[in-house]
């Protein structure tokens, strides 16, 4: 099992000015809710530029249903030209799509509830879970394993090497750091506990308690057989804000790789989230043990609205 560390931010020389929690949810409070495109990150393909609204004007596969098999008698529809549960299409469109209950600053508490249900994989001694979340959309129960978030994607270079021990390595290809205000990451919190009873431990995020932010570290598929997360970024128009467009300039790691593109981008971040927990191989841990829950967090899609130069990102590991 991966250690982790808690700790303060680790801010480099002020070439960026540092933001504070205030400052930071003025930054993100230019994010709308109204409906955006989405390609998935599972799928590399050449796409253009797309008007809100047109729902399935791209055959993309989406990247639902992985965690188990639909009944035979459920209805099945058309979501961006890809054949789903009709229960499923409804979430994926109320998240990817129109960008609702996603949480951030300034916005209505989620309608959404957290579940989990941990199980052994068969080695080691920690217990794992897929989150999965019901979102109530207009009286209706539509289940989905992806949350959305405000946040900053760090995507700034990095010191690698110091003295020749490596530091942080992979970073921009299989994880990188997502920042966002600590109330943001309090609510969520807020929401494991109410939804699977458990407590969640501050392992994975790095706090700058001087400015009130978070920094998770976001896993990254990367490997030949998985699909690699999408990055969009939004295309300015002169009319009305409805007619905003995103285009799909390529995964996560090709935005890394750059350099001109090596910047914060302020946006939604659209993750799946697991949770970890220490145990015993014969016996499932309870909430009332007195164990805390891990989240691990995989970025699946971002959708960019621009950069900021208001984020003091980490550049090197923070000390131990």
């Amino acid at each position: 099992q991966q250690s982790r560390t808690h700790n303060s931010l680790t801010l480099p020389a002020p070439v960026l000015v540092s933001q504070t929690s205030s400052q930071l949810h003025q930054t993100m409070t230019s994010i709308t809710q109204s409906e955006t495109n989405y390609a998935s990150g599972h799928w590399q393909k050449n796409l253009v530029s797309e008007s809100m609204g047109s729902e399935a004007a791209n055959v993309i596969p989406n990247i639902a249903d992985q965690r188990g098999d639909h009944e035979e008698e459920e209805t099945m529809v058309q979501w961006r030209g890809n054949l789903v549960a009709e229960n499923e299409a409804k979430a994926l469109r109320h998240v990817f799509d129109d960008l609702q209950d996603h949480f951030g600053h300034q916005r209505p508490d989620p309608n959404v509830r957290f579940e989990a249900n941990l199980t052994h994989p068969g080695h080691g001694d920690v217990w794992q879970a897929d989150l999965d979340f019901t979102y109530n959309i207009k009286g209706e129960h539509c289940k989905l394993a992806y949350i959305g978030m405000d946040m900053c994607l760090d995507l700034t270079p990095k010191k690698i090497h110091k003295y020749g021990r490596p530091m942080l390595n992979d970073y921009g290809t299989s994880w990188v750091y997502a920042y966002l205000p600590d109330m943001t990451m309090d609510k969520i919190k807020s929401y494991v506990k109410a939804g699977t009873g458990w407590d969640v431990s501050a392992a994975g995020t790095v706090v700058d308690p001087n400015r009130n932010l978070v920094a998770i570290k976001a896993k990254l598929n990367n490997q030949a057989e998985q699909p690699k997360p999408s990055f969009w970024v939004v295309t300015e128009k002169d009319s009305a804000q409805d007619d905003v467009s995103f285009s799909r300039i390529g995964s996560v790691q090709d935005v890394h790789s750059d350099t001109s593109q090596k910047r914060i981008h302020r946006g939604v971040g659209i993750f799946s989230v697991s949770m970890e927990v220490e145990g015993t191989p014969n016996f499932k841990p309870s909430s009332h043990s007195g164990e805390v829950a891990n989240l691990v967090f995989t970025l699946v899609s971002v959708r960019t609205w621009g950069i900021t130069d208001c984020i003091a990102p980490i550049v090197h590991a923070p000390m131990m």
